[in-house]
């Protein structure tokens, strides 16, 4: 994990350059989007910018911005303020802006095909059926990005699927969430510090076979 004293604030978002990596948390924008499942992604972002403290930021590029340099190495952190299946508009506008390729940017999201509090971290592969992370495969053209997803359990039988993905945690979920929020955080550290493989050895546990992401089909 990144050692706080190798932190400096940036001045500007401009000031990141081009060799920039994108930490890019996946959420819905909007109040009433707060504390939902949907949003995990913002929650980890929040954590790191509690961490590296890196000021208010700026909107541009579709995203609200915090730029830092986090063990020498320069950091975006990217919070998409598009509704989660437009987030590519944002990650696209940024790596075009810098020049960068695909292999700069981790997206954080939620899982429902994990147990709440699980971590999975992936080098490329498919959407899985998460809207967000789609939409960005699709405007990127390739799935060969790294990934970052955070278990949110599995929607009750009677319930649909979006709403459940827009639902709050119960009492009972809400310790374990944060201590998955501090993990993932560290995880992204480990990413920036060292490479997505590393954080694959470390963070990931084996998920059962019958744990399978579901594709609604529905934009949230």
């Amino acid at each position: 994990m990144v050692n706080k004293r190798n932190f400096r604030r940036s001045r500007n978002v401009e000031e990141c350059g081009a060799d920039v990596k994108f930490v890019v948390g996946l959420g819905n924008p909007g109040r009433q989007y707060q504390g939902t499942r949907h949003n995990v992604g913002f929650m980890v972002l929040k954590e790191l910018r509690r961490r590296w403290e890196p000021g208010r930021g700026k909107r541009k590029f579709h995203a609200r911005l915090w730029a830092a340099n986090v063990g020498g190495q320069r950091i975006m952190l990217a919070a998409p303020q598009t509704y989660m299946n437009r987030s590519g508009l944002a990650v696209a506008e940024m790596t075009a802006f810098y020049k960068a390729d695909a292999s700069s940017v981790l997206v954080v999201m939620d899982d429902a095909a994990l147990p709440t509090g699980r971590l999975r971290a992936r080098a490329t592969g498919s959407a899985g059926g998460h809207n967000g992370l789609n939409d960005i495969i699709k405007t990127l053209g390739t799935d060969r990005l790294a990934r970052l997803r955070i278990g949110i359990g599995a929607p009750p039988e009677e319930m649909d699927s979006v709403d459940y993905v827009l639902s709050r945690f119960r009492p009972d979920e809400k310790p374990i969430i944060a201590e998955a929020v501090k993990l993932a955080a560290n995880a992204v550290e480990d990413w920036i510090d060292k490479d997505i493989t590393y954080v694959m050895n470390h963070y990931n546990h084996e998920v059962k076979s019958t744990d399978k992401p579901q594709d609604t089909g529905k934009n949230i």
